[in-house]
């Protein structure tokens, strides 16, 4: 009988331990590698990108660059960036393959493809909901 029991306990699967190495489904993890972990495995590595790109567009682009433009959104690759002024809309045109080589060294490769640059928009004269067409206000300066 005490055969028949060396057996049933030598075929059972012992419990396996993490011991002094680390186990990543047992043991406890940094919650950054967590988080990154349910990011990569959510699909969520992309918005999270974006969103480190927006909030830090001084540090990415330089301080006097961020001080003229504004990061509006970023949608499959092509961030839209608002200038200060129309000058400022030009010198981030003419600047920008430098921001996209530094936002890439800044965030990673791929996040941000393309930058769509416009200038300040101009004020609406339109007041209420309804309105009519036509050429607008032209006696308001005189």
């Amino acid at each position: 009988m005490s055969g028949t029991g060396g057996n049933r306990r030598g075929s059972r699967l012992r419990r396996r331990w993490s011991g002094p190495g680390a186990d990543e489904q047992r043991d406890p993890q940094p919650l950054g590698r967590l988080a990154s972990r349910i990011a990569m495995d959510r699909g969520w590595r992309e918005n999270l990108s974006g969103g480190v790109v927006i909030s830090r567009w001084a540090h990415l682009v330089g301080a006097e660059v961020a001080e003229h433009s504004t990061p509006i959104s970023l949608k499959d690759g092509e961030l839209q960036v608002q200038a200060s002024s129309t000058a400022w809309a030009t010198q981030l045109r003419l600047l920008q393959k430098q921001l996209l080589s530094r936002i890439a060294a800044g965030v990673g490769n791929g996040v941000v493809k393309k930058l769509k640059i416009q200038g300040p928009t101009a004020p609406s004269w339109k007041k209420g909901p309804r309105t009519v067409q036509g050429r607008g206000p032209r006696d308001t300066y005189g």
